[in-house]
């Protein structure tokens, strides 16, 4: 079993201050040996406007800089998190693993949002192609960067590769309408934890914020939301039930064997673990 956390962190948090330590203790506190931050966690939030600007952009990754190491102060074994880096005439949003305080670079967001309040396509691209895992030791974790949720065909994927969790720092809404039947969605069809963390309060008089980070068990069961009195939830991730669960319906399913780039279709795979449609733990 391994404690994981997640949270919801104040929007505009930079690193030092007062919100962050306060953040910070409760953190501590609650003892986690995972911890998965909301997207992109300090700093503004820079796609409420739909104009690139270098200095924002250039701004925005100092801030993400000094972030990684406020998070190496926690000594957590496992942060799980993203922030901006320079990404050509853009900035790319990349997903990091800071593994017994070293950082390893994981993936880039390839899906973005184009609307009021997040106008991410002006401000973003994907520098780095691919959805691949991150090896935690004996374990394994794969990231969906908050509108990538929605493309549940990657949380099969993270499952051919044998991840246990699915992690999605976001930054969303007050509404988990939609959200929520995405994450259970992803967890049956991958047999993974899946568990989000966002930002919340206003960042503008257009823009709010809604917080409630959940986690979700891999037979779709939501576990705990985060909430204004409890911004720090931990569970547990059991990888044993994440392996049993993906040997019964509808993981065991035969599907396409396909390049994850979905540019060419092979042959079916089976899977030698499949158990009879109905088994279940």
């Amino acid at each position: 079993m391994m404690r994981v956390a997640i949270i919801q962190a104040p929007t505009n948090m930079l690193p030092g201050s007062n919100e962050w330590a306060e953040l910070a203790r409760e953190i501590s506190h609650a003892r986690p040996e995972v911890l998965i931050t909301n997207e992109m966690p300090f700093g503004s939030w820079l796609a409420e406007s739909n104009t690139f600007d270098r200095e924002g952009a250039a701004q925005s990754i100092r801030e993400g800089e000094a972030g990684i190491e406020v998070l190496r102060t926690l000594d957590i074994p496992v942060v799980l998190s993203s922030r901006p880096v320079s990404a050509g005439e853009r900035l790319a949003n990349e997903a990091f693993a800071l593994v017994g305080g070293k950082y390893q670079r994981v993936h880039h967001k390839q899906y973005f949002p184009d609307e009021p309040g997040f106008f991410e396509s002006d401000w973003f691209q994907a520098h780095l192609d691919g959805f691949d895992v991150v090896d935690l030791g004996g374990w394994s974790a794969g990231f969906l960067l908050c509108t990538e949720l929605f493309f549940t065909e990657w949380a099969r994927y993270y499952r051919r590769q044998g991840a246990s969790l699915i992690a999605i720092p976001r930054a969303s809404g007050e509404s988990l309408r939609t959200w929520l039947p995405a994450a259970q969605t992803a967890a049956i069809v991958s047999g993974c934890y899946v568990a989000s963390s966002n930002r919340v309060g206003v960042a503008s008089p257009e823009l709010t914020f809604g917080g409630r980070g959940f986690c979700i068990a891999p037979d779709g069961t939501v576990i705990a939301e985060t909430s204004a009195e409890q911004p720090v939830v931990v569970f547990e991730l059991d990888v044993e039930t994440s392996a049993l669960q993906q040997r019964q319906y509808p993981c065991y399913v035969a599907e396409i064997e396909w390049d994850p780039h979905g540019l060419a279709q092979m042959e079916p795979l089976i899977s030698s673990t499949r158990e009879p449609f109905g088994a279940r733990p």
